[in-house]
């Protein structure tokens, strides 16, 4: 598994309206996206901290081709860059690791 994580920092103020729009993105444009396995936006618990985006795809080449897709230009058509920034928050950066280790409940 091949997963990718990025970073975004969102005011408190808009919290809320970030959550909408993003969770609306999601569902609008990565069902049927080949090779995605799950993806899930995580809530920082602690204040001041960054919401983290989590993709899940099978392999790096799935996430490449997702990259060039139209479903990515579709999410990201709102933000100021591919590096996942956006309107609301500030994009740290993406990071993508390989999965050494998974262990299923």
């Amino acid at each position: 598994m091949y997963t990718v994580m990025n970073r975004i920092a969102v005011p408190a103020v808009g919290a809320a309206a970030f959550e909408e729009r993003f969770a609306a993105s999601m569902r609008a444009t990565l069902p049927r996206v080949d090779g995605l396995v799950g993806s899930r936006l995580l809530r920082p618990q602690q204040e001041g901290g960054v919401y983290v985006a989590v993709m899940d795809f099978a392999d790096e080449q799935a996430f490449a081709a997702w990259m060039r897709s139209e479903s990515f230009r579709a999410a990201h058509a709102h933000g100021p860059s591919e590096d996942g920034g956006s309107a609301d928050g500030a994009g740290g950066g993406v990071e993508t690791f390989e999965t050494v280790v998974s262990v299923g409940a």
